[in-house]
């Protein structure tokens, strides 16, 4: 089965809604927020999220498409049975066209409207499901399109609900302990979880002709980064321990793991020299400079190989990206291959960036960076 070809303009919206929901820190607004925009995004005409417990029961539970009057007639929340149960078992998307019509279906409580079309996916923080997002009623029923884009506006909601998570759990520490946990938690896996994001963003770009959209993908994608950078800093200030310190090695491995996989391409990593003790601002630059030139090598080049090497000198760490693909012109080839990307970071970090490609012989990038 094919990847759905997603049109242009429903992943504007769907960049357009990455920025609203990630830009709210009370959860409940986080909730509503997602709610709303899964029904904007599908043209669906109720929507729920239902906040699972400890033990899988449903704690809170926040819907779109009803007035308060039905609502108050209804009354108390669901149980998460049946067929909203399903999904908390399952942990997976579950799009149907008739609830009547699913053995597992329990049927509706008095005063509440009937619903026919049903599309549920589980919101994951942390590796764990958080609760699950429920969309139901769109003419027509929901098609292959609107799951994917519902379960990119789930993880995407699942990094802002940890965020906002960790939020409020920063304005309650008070002791140096609670601190420790709440920046360990932050550096392992809120950090990852953005990555993931942007990542699952980066890889939408890639099914877009339009340029404007590709280009609200790779500003979602760079504001990201920032909000990465941003609190790897919020981390240092948090003063922690020993544990956090960065590990280049380990997180460039983690990367090209993460990059290779959907090549079915072998990237090769040498690092030279003590990289123990880096700044985090040079690690940040370095990671990034690999993931930029790396991604395009393995979606330009046309082999299956990549090579990084990253080597510590006295006074500056160089960087290299080397493949023997198709090559290509430097001077004359068309702007959002990230070129313009690799040279700024190096200008900002007061570093170069050198750029050799030739048709036919393959491709090099080259980053020094002072330490």
């Amino acid at each position: 089965m094919h990847d759905p070809i997603i049109p242009s303009y429903r992943l504007a919206k769907l960049v357009s809604a990455a920025s609203v929901v990630t830009r709210q820190t009370d959860l409940t607004a986080v909730l509503q927020t997602t709610v709303d925009t899964g029904m904007e995004l599908t043209g669906a005409a109720f929507g729920a999220l239902g906040v699972l417990g400890e033990h899988g029961a449903l704690i809170q539970f926040v819907h779109g498409g009803l007035d308060a009057k039905t609502a108050a007639a209804i009354g108390h929340l669901p149980q998460g049975r049946g067929l909203l149960g399903i999904i908390t078992e399952m942990g997976k998307t579950v799009r149907i066209e008739r609830i009547d019509d699913h053995p597992d279906s329990v049927g509706f409580p008095p005063h509440h409207p009937s619903m026919e079309t049903f599309l549920g996916i589980p919101i994951t923080v942390g590796g764990e499901t958080f609760g699950n997002l429920y969309l139901t009623d769109k003419p027509g029923g929901f098609t292959g399109d609107d799951e994917a884009l519902v379960e990119a506006l789930a993880a995407i909601a699942g990094t802002a609900i940890a965020t906002s998570r960790m939020h409020g759990r920063l304005r309650r520490a008070a002791v140096v302990e609670d601190r420790e946990r709440i920046a360990r938690d932050l550096h392992d896996a809120i950090i990852q979880d953005l990555f993931a994001v942007g990542l699952s963003l980066q890889s939408l770009g890639q099914k877009v002709e339009n340029p404007t959209v590709k280009s609200s993908l790779a500003e979602s994608v760079q504001r990201l980064d920032e909000a990465i950078a941003s609190l790897r800093k919020f981390i240092f200030d948090l003063r922690p321990p020993v544990w956090t310190r960065r590990s280049l090695r380990g997180e460039l491995s983690d990367l090209m793991g993460q990059l290779a996989e959907p090549y079915e391409a072998s990237v090769d990593l040498t690092v030279t020299g003590d990289v123990n003790d880096l700044p985090g601002e040079v690690v940040d630059d370095v990671v990034q400079v690999v993931r930029e030139a790396t991604s395009n090598a393995l979606r330009h080049s046309g082999v299956g190989r990549v090579n990084v090497s990253v080597q510590r000198g006295a006074d500056r760490l160089v960087t290299t990206v080397s493949d023997r693909g198709r090559g290509f012109d430097p001077d004359t080839v068309e702007r959002g291959m990230g070129l313009d990307n690799l040279r700024a970071r190096a200008r900002d970090a007061n570093g170069d960036a050198e750029i050799v490609s030739r048709a036919g012989f393959g491709t090099t990038v080259r980053v020094v960076l002072p330490v």
